[in-house]
């Protein structure tokens, strides 16, 4: 029942875009701020580094105000999703204490029940999925019934996790239906338990998953039958599960205990000989080794069963050295090197993609390694703080870079500074608006006084001088008749001159307030150019020191950081090394248990041995 959190994050940017669709239509998501839209790009491509960090700057500047609640749940995920439970507690808690919504409320009710259960705090996962409401997302409603029903089972509760899980499971939920099954069964409802996991042992299979969900379900069945003692219904379920399949070991050794029930030990060497053929990593085939020759000593051959028993003496000690060249490998740090080679580039600690093994002395004994759950939380731990190491390499980089572009900054500054003071020095706001309010007078006496000729254009006072020189001469002339044709001349000229400036004075004028009005609107925005020139002048420098000394101290940080980085890198992966040679070392404690099995069996043959001989001197005297 265990879920991955994985399974977790892939929800959540669903479960959030579902939250923003409420006034949307049906099917559809709003984004109404796209700076949240940009983080849940950044999830959907498993970007997840770059979405947190992304959305923080852009909850920094506060750019994703539509979305607040939703973009807390992303972000308490997200923390989630890197083990940081506190800090996503902190979020969650946050938000239920601010009345959020009841959809936002629901979701993080959910992932607090999620993150106690995590951590094991059983009785505040308990408290906090029993707070979830109905406006949980379709998508979290299987997680929710799942993560409460094994949290029933943890307190052995399995009537009330099997009434959970049989209210809420549908045909189509497979897991949810074999759960129902196992918890039916250990609540003593073995009956009702076994239908529902004979259905999906009988169940039509298309995919791999399916077919081994299926071959899980006649196990649980065969083993199940075997415990109440009915080997040869047990016999009928393990049939099924298939000779290829993941599970074809448990179910070979569990047919041939049916068989060995039945006082069958003749039937029950079939599958046990077949198994002990195959490769001695797995339990099940260790077990077999001794299987094989107990079955030939119950049939009587006591030779067989000797040899059989030395055989597997024989492989027992061969697996323990190859375990032990395996162990020596892992904390050499062959598997992890390789494992890192295969999955490089990724943000978060999840393995992208193994097509093919480390090179190892022995691969098979990979398979049990890489199961292993606390392997891969550690492994996940290891792949996060190499990608932060990295980050913080890139960083130190791109500070040196950033401290370049202020210098070039900073000197361009310093160079153009002389020029723009110059070009300062020639402009006299106040003076331009002296002369503002002087042109703004003389255009209210203008048009009080109706005087057109202070509006004319160039070339009419081009001709009124003209007109007026010409006058004057007019007037110091004789009084002869051409003088009098002059004066009258320049009369009629002047007067057709004040006539069209008459004419065009309206015009004019309102094109003289059209730009004053214009300047008027100007005059401020060039006095604050002049004010933000002066304040710049001021303070870009104080900008670029303080720059620097962001700059500088980040670069502190970072060299205060990458060191522990590449520490905590180099602890966990011996932590890692150490959890994966665990698991061999495990398996070679219950090498040496059936090693002793063994040899206790062999010691048992000999004193048969011993003993028949000695009865056989005393009958012979």
């Amino acid at each position: 029942m265990r879920r991955s959190i994985v399974t977790v994050l892939r929800t959540i940017a669903a479960t959030l875009v579902a939250g923003t669709a409420s006034a949307a239509p049906a099917g559809e998501a709003t984004i109404r701020d796209p700076h949240y839209g940009d983080a849940l790009f950044h999830f959907y491509q498993e970007h997840y580094f770059t979405s947190l960090t992304g959305l923080m700057v852009s909850q920094h500047f506060d750019r994703v105000r539509q979305h607040a609640d939703e973009a807390e749940v992303l972000r308490g995920g997200l923390f989630l999703s890197y083990g940081l439970h506190r800090e996503a507690t902190q979020i969650f808690t946050r938000l239920l204490d601010g009345q959020a919504s009841p959809a936002v409320a629901d979701r993080a009710w959910f992932y607090l029940a999620k993150i106690s259960y995590q951590r094991g705090l059983l009785p505040q996962s308990e408290q906090a999925i029993g707070r979830i409401g109905e406006r949980l997302p379709p998508a979290l409603q299987e997680e929710r019934v799942l993560l409460q029903a094994q949290l029933l089972m943890g307190r052995a509760d399995y009537a009330a996790a099997a009434k959970v899980l049989a209210a809420a499971t549908t045909p189509g939920s497979r897991f949810a239906r074999f759960n129902l099954g196992v918890a039916l069964i250990r609540s003593g409802e073995t009956a009702r338990g076994a239908a529902l996991l004979a259905e999906l042992g009988r169940s039509a299979a298309a995919d791999e998953e399916t077919r081994s969900l299926r071959d899980r379900a006649n196990l649980a069945l065969g083993f199940t039958s075997l415990q109440d003692g009915q080997p040869q219904q047990a016999r009928g379920y393990l049939e099924r599960v298939r000779l290829d399949g993941m599970q074809s070991n448990k179910a070979l050794l569990g047919f041939g205990w049916a068989a060995a029930e039945q006082q069958q030990p003749k039937l029950a060497l079939v599958p046990w000989m077949e198994l002990a053929g195959r490769d001695a990593g797995d339990a099940a085939v260790l077990e077999a080794q001794l299987a094989v020759p107990h079955a030939f000593g119950e049939l009587g051959a006591l030779g067989q069963s000797l040899r059989r028993y030395e055989e597997a003496l024989a492989v027992y000690g061969r697996e323990s050295g190859r375990l032990d060249q395996s162990v020596a490998s892992i904390r050499a740090g062959h598997l992890i090197d390789g494992l890192l080679a295969v999955d490089r580039g990724g943000e978060m600690g999840w393995f992208r993609r193994i097509d093919r093994l480390p090179e190892m002395p022995h691969a098979g004994h990979l398979a049990p390694v890489l199961a292993e759950h606390a392997f891969q939380e550690g492994f996940k731990n290891l792949l996060d703080l190499l990608f932060l190491e990295r980050n913080l390499r890139r960083w130190k980089d791109n500070l040196d870079a950033l401290r370049d572009m202020l210098g070039n900054r900073r000197d361009a500054f310093a160079e153009r500074l002389p020029a723009v003071r110059a070009r300062q020095a020639t402009l006299d706001v106040g003076g331009l608006a002296a002369r503002v309010d002087a042109l703004a007078a003389e255009l209210a006496r203008i048009e009080a006084q109706d005087d057109a000729s202070a509006l004319a254009d160039a070339r009419e006072r081009e001709l009124a001088g003209r007109l007026a020189r010409v006058q004057a001469a007019a007037e110091h002339a004789s009084d002869s008749t051409d003088s009098a044709a002059l004066r009258e001349r320049v009369r009629r000229i002047s007067g057709a001159l004040a006539w069209q400036q008459a004419e065009q004075f309206p015009a004019r004028l309102w094109q003289a307030k059209k730009a004053m009005r214009e300047i008027d609107a100007q005059l401020p925005q060039a006095r604050a150019r002049a004010e933000a020139l002066a304040r710049a002048q001021i303070g870009e420098p104080a900008n670029f020191d303080r720059f620097a000394a962001r700059i500088g101290a980040l670069d502190r940080r970072i060299d205060r950081l990458l060191p522990q980085a590449t520490e905590l890198a180099r602890a966990q992966q011996v932590e890692v090394q150490e959890l994966a040679a665990a698991v061999l070392l495990r398996q070679k404690e219950r090498l040496a248990q059936y090693s002793s099995q063994a040899r206790f069996a062999i010691a048992r043959l000999y004193d048969q041995a011993h003993l028949a001989a000695d009865n056989r001197d005393e009958v012979s005297r």
